[in-house]
């Protein structure tokens, strides 16, 4: 699946839930279905800067492709950074440093996510972008 394709998949998902109260338990359920990342990687160079509670983001090329695994100390920014692997996970560097994240505003996060939460996610957004973008350049 495109990037799009998955961005519009979560589009429909959330728009099955009719109140925030639905969606931020989907976004928690999210959380615990996320691919955990190895303890081993829990350092602090992959603690993503910005986010209020501790989130590692690690990053790992195979086969042309960038895969992330994740993990939080907090339920709702687990379910975040769930998201945001989903979304971004087993594409090329090129199209996730390309990718317009739509979903993020279309699912209606912007405006539901307190302040310090909206940081950590554009935190998130910013540091695999980076990633993408420093791993795209050591390929070609």
């Amino acid at each position: 699946m495109t990037i799009n394709e998955i961005q519009d998949e979560l589009i429909e998902d959330f728009a099955f839930y009719s109140d925030w109260m639905e969606k931020y338990e989907y976004i928690i359920q999210l959380g615990k279905e996320l691919p955990l990342i190895d303890e081993a990687n829990k350092q602090e160079q992959y603690i993503i800067k910005g986010c209020q509670s501790k989130v590692w983001l690690f990053p790992e090329m195979k086969d042309g492709k960038l895969w992330f695994t994740a993990d939080s100390d907090a339920v709702i920014t687990k379910g975040l950074v769930s998201l945001m692997v989903k979304v971004l996970s087993g594409h090329t560097p090129k199209e996730i440093a390309d990718a317009d994240l739509y979903f993020i505003e279309q699912i209606g996060l912007k405006e539901h996510l307190s302040p310090t939460r909206a940081n950590g996610l554009l935190a998130m957004v910013k540091q695999m972008k980076l990633y993408a973008l420093a791993l795209q350049a050591k390929v070609s």
